[in-house]
Formats: C-alpha cells, sequence, structure tokens
C-alpha cells in the first residue's frame, strides 16, 4: 500500500511564504500613479487618465495581498469632470469594499480634476511647493468669424434644432449662448464644490468663497486651509504611518507607443494628437511647470 504524503509545506518555507506572496505579517502599501491630463479615451501625446485607463492599477492595488493602506500618487493639471467622477467613485467604491484607508499624496500639481481625485483619499499629503486645489470650472475656444470674412470664406452649417448650433467658433458669439454656457459651468461647480465637502468635511478652514472660486494654493498654505491634511511625501508618511510595510508601485500597462509619446492608433490620426498635446502643454503652463 503507497505511503500517503502529508501535503503540507516545511515550516521555515511555509513561514516565509506569505511574506515571498507581498502579504507577510507586516503588509504592504499599494501605490497607484494617477498622472496626467484626465480625459476620455486616449487622445493626444503623453499619459491621460480616465476610468478605462486607471480601472485596472487600482483593482490590483485594492486586492493586493496584505494590502495595509492604497496610497494615490497624483499630479494632474484636471480635464474632463465626467472622468473626475467616474475615478473618485470607483476609488471610494473600492475602498468601501475591502475596507482599506486611502491616502493621497500630491505632486507638482493636483489642480481641479486632479484635487477632485485627491479629495476621493481619506487623507491628502503635499509637499510645501505643491499646487493644490482650483475648485472651478473653465471653457475656451476661439472665435474666428471676423477672420473668414476677410478671406472671403462662407460658413454653411445646417442643424435640425436651435441649440445644435451654439456657440460655434465661425459665427460671431451670441449673450443668449454665453449663458447657457454658464449654466452648464456652474451646474458642474456645483457637483464639484458638494464633492470636497462631502469628502473633506470639518477639516475645512475657511468659507466656500474662499474655497471655491478657483484658486489654487501651495501646499503649506493648503493645509492651514484644510484642503490637504498635512506635508509630507509618500515615503515619509508611508514609513511613519505603517513601518514594517513594503511600498509596492503598480501602474497601467503601457504599449510600446505609449512609452514613445506616439499615438497608438494609425497616423491619420496624428493631427488630432498633436492638438491634444498642445492643450495639455497650456493646462500644465497654467502652474508653472
Amino acid at each position: 500500500m503507497a505511503k500517503k504524503i502529508p501535503l503540507s509545506l516545511p515550516k521555515p518555507l511555509a513561514d516565509r511564504l506569505p511574506d515571498a506572496l507581498g502579504g507577510g505579517g507586516a503588509g504592504v502599501v499599494p501605490v497607484v500613479r494617477l498622472h496626467g491630463m484626465i480625459a476620455s479615451g486616449g487622445a493626444g501625446f503623453g499619459r491621460v487618465l480616465s476610468a478605462e485607463s486607471v480601472e485596472e492599477p487600482l483593482r490590483r492595488a485594492f486586492t493586493a495581498h496584505g494590502a495595509k493602506a492604497v496610497a494615490l500618487l497624483i499630479n494632474s493639471p484636471g480635464g474632463s469632470p465626467t472622468q473626475s467622477e467616474y475615478i473618485g467613485a470607483r476609488i471610494r467604491q473600492l475602498a468601501s469594499e475591502h475596507e482599506l484607508p486611502v491616502l493621497a499624496f500630491c505632486e507638482d500639481v493636483a489642480a481641479s480634476g486632479g484635487y477632485w481625485l485627491a479629495c476621493a483619499a481619506d487623507e491628502i499629503y503635499a509637499t510645501a511647493t505643491s499646487v493644490v486645489g482650483s475648485v472651478g470650472v473653465i471653457s475656451a475656444g476661439f472665435g474666428f468669424s471676423e477672420l473668414i470674412d476677410r478671406m472671403g470664406i462662407e460658413r454653411r452649417l445646417h442643424s435640425a434644432g436651435e441649440a445644435k448650433a451654439r456657440l460655434d467658433p465661425f459665427f460671431a458669439e451670441k449673450s443668449e449662448d454665453v449663458r447657457w454656457l454658464e449654466q452648464i459651468q456652474e451646474g458642474i461647480h456645483d457637483e464639484f464644490r458638494n464633492w470636497v465637502i462631502e469628502r473633506r468635511g470639518d477639516k475645512l478652514k475657511a468659507t466656500e468663497e474662499e474655497l471655491f472660486n478657483g484658486e489654487v494654493w501651495l501646499g503649506r498654505r493648503a493645509v492651514e486651509l484644510g484642503v490637504v491634511d498635512g506635508i509630507g511625501t509618500l515615503r515619509e508618511v508611508v514609513e511613519k504611518r505603517f513601518p514594517d510595510a513594503t511600498i509596492e508601485l503598480t501602474g497601467p500597462r503601457r504599449s510600446l507607443f505609449a512609452k514613445l509619446g506616439l499615438p497608438a492608433a494609425g497616423w491619420d490620426d496624428a493631427l488630432a494628437a498633436v492638438v491634444g498635446a498642445a492643450s495639455t502643454r497650456i493646462a500644465w503652463s497654467r502652474y508653472g511647470l
């Protein structure tokens, strides 16, 4: 009769296995990089944050074996309010499901949508030189009506529904169209303000007029206003809070095209990519970068 072999690991190996898997008693703190403009899809050169692009790294971070907390490393001048809302809601959903605290760390910039993401965390930290805030809404464009008149170009636009042609850059701007845009912006601004109040609560130490006028602040002033919780880098704070934990960086797997800063689609999209890159650079330049 064959001798039964016990299905157990030798004690030394069994003791080491949890640590080898990143889940020993000390645990890990996974770090998710949230860097770049916030936009749907991936148009343009460089890194773009969207609900789709961050889903995998967020899921891997919150399901990491032995995770003690999840850290968000944020460097973004903002972008799409809808994608910001999607990402922020997803972070809170995962944090609730896995009962893990979330710490946000602002690098160069966490402004507008970047600050929206930071508010998804339970605690927010910045450096003294970080630019934080910009709780506001902006819309920019150009008007070409006089230019095409001088060039003898005729604009032909046909639509079913009067509202479809609002704010066409080749027609003179109408006051009623501007009022419509302002109403849209005010609605988005209200959602942004409510999100910050919901997440920061009694930590906020200034009036709404001071906090929600689109202003940005350096790190120390942001602490005084309650916009962030403290000054500190990711490694400083995590090593103090979880002294025995391992810090592990997680992030989206990037294609060769993305690593080279090239559009992943065909070259017929190159013009759109260049325009997207210019828009991205303008957004960053507002913060002196």
